[in-house]
């Protein structure tokens, strides 16, 4: 590794340091809209908001709540060994899942702007002494600075689109420097680990995707039993993780199939809580009647959409839902997770745009556990076709929870890889 930085990166550190004086007006604007923590913004600026523990210190990063959730295991697994471990995110809803799912011991703090000054600041605290980033989170001044500071650094679960792999590209010296820095990259596919190589990392194994071995979110099992009370026998779909343009659609979809479905009731949990509002005034607007789980409101009689606009109660929906389209893949945004629903045994519809997730939907669609819609029309023919027959949804459940169980082994591959690293530290302790 050259120890002159790439020019790109060299103006990347010098803009950074001179937007230093606006990142507290910045992070203001952004806690005032709820996109930053307000009671933690230090946290963003590198203040630490407690103490560094004694020993040594794993600390792994994720962007948001995908990646948090998919390194729950190995963050329970890890802190096992007597190990402190550090875990950062960058946004509320992921501080708010730090909160509910993190084990008792098991630090959470909002990482910090890629400001070198706050950069800085962070490591002088926390000191980590092993460097976990999951999926593709690559911002270079953390990653210099834990270079600089020979702090080990591991990329777990990478993942690397085609989107983001050309727009690399046009960066060739930046990535290369960055890829290089690591110890080991763990690609969560082949694609992944090619496309990795060939931006330059040196180090490469093909470890699985870890949010196949998830186990399935949990749920309030008082307040599914109320739900199924007050549902009964109606007719029921769901559609999770859904962004705008996706809730259009399943609106239509209610109203052409209403007639042939007495008393249908759609779910619709979308990807961003906080577009409730807006999803029912859609709802109303096309002559239905809507209901908001963020208002305490429930799915009454009357109600023919009922808005799940809350946090983490996807293991809820799963549970009611017979039939789920997963969101993200009408629209060209790639697709979201469909491996929950696929564990939790719905029978899984979604849209052709689904790169996030090519291996998931690939081994679904082959083995049948899912059903792919090019569009509006089809979605409707398509959750038609499921509620007029059981045996075919339960067929298709079927199919995408053995898919599941036949994809997993990432825990343990990313464990055995990482097993050196965590030896060193018990060592050096």
């Amino acid at each position: 590794m050259s120890k002159r930085l790439p020019p790109t990166l060299r103006a990347y550190r010098l803009f950074s340091r001179v937007a230093r004086p606006v990142a507290p007006l910045a992070l203001a604007a952004r806690a005032r809209r709820g996109k930053e923590p307000s009671g933690r913004i230090a946290e963003r600026r590198g203040v630490a908001a407690m103490p560094r523990p004694p020993g040594p210190v794993v600390w792994i990063h994720g962007a948001s709540v995908g990646e948090l959730m998919s390194v729950l295991p190995l963050i329970e697994r890890i802190s096992a060994r007597d190990v402190n471990v550090l875990v950062t995110s960058g946004t509320v809803t992921s501080g708010d899942l730090a909160a509910q799912r993190l084990l008792p011991g098991v630090i959470h703090q909002f990482a910090p702007l890629d400001i070198p000054a706050y950069v800085r600041r962070f490591f002088d605290h926390w000191q980590p002494d092993l460097a976990l980033f999951v999926e593709s989170d690559l911002w270079p001044n953390r990653i210099i600075e834990a270079s600089t500071r020979r702090v080990p650094m591991i990329l777990i679960n990478g993942r690397l689109s085609e989107k983001s792999y050309q727009r690399w590209r046009r960066l060739p010296a930046a990535i290369t420097d960055l890829l290089h820095r690591f110890d080991l990259c763990l690609a969560r596919t082949l694609a992944d680990a090619e496309r990795l190589s060939a931006l330059g990392a040196p180090r490469l194994i093909t470890a699985g995707n870890l949010k196949l071995d998830v186990p399935a979110p949990p749920c309030d099992e008082r307040e599914l039993a109320r739900l199924k009370h007050m549902i009964g026998e109606r007719p029921l779909v769901a559609a999770a993780s859904t962004h705008e343009g996706e809730e259009a659609a399943m609106i239509e979809a209610h109203r052409r199939l209403a007639p042939n479905f007495p008393g249908l009731l759609t779910v619709i949990a979308p990807r961003h809580p906080d577009r409730g509002p807006a999803i029912a005034e859609d709802v109303a607007a096309a002559g239905l009647t809507a209901r908001l789980r963020s208002r305490r409101e429930r799915p009454d009689k009357t109600c023919d959409i009922y808005i799940a606009d809350t946090l983490g109660e996807l293991g809820l929906i799963y549970r009611l839902a017979p039939v789920v389209f997963i969101g993200g893949s009408l629209i060209r945004h790639g697709g979201q997770n469909p491996i929950e629903a696929a564990k939790l045994g719905t029978a899984i519809v979604h849209g052709p745009h689904v790169w996030n997730f090519a291996e998931v939907y690939g081994a679904l669609d082959e083995a049948r556990g899912a059903e792919i819609v090019a569009d509006e029309s089809r979605l409707t023919g398509v959750l038609g076709m499921l509620l007029a027959h059981p045996e075919a949804r339960e067929r298709a459940a079927t199919n995408a929870y053995n898919t599941m169980r036949g994809l997993g082994g990432a825990l343990e591959r990313t464990l055995s890889a990482l097993e050196p690293y965590l030896l060193q530290l018990r060592l050096e302790r």
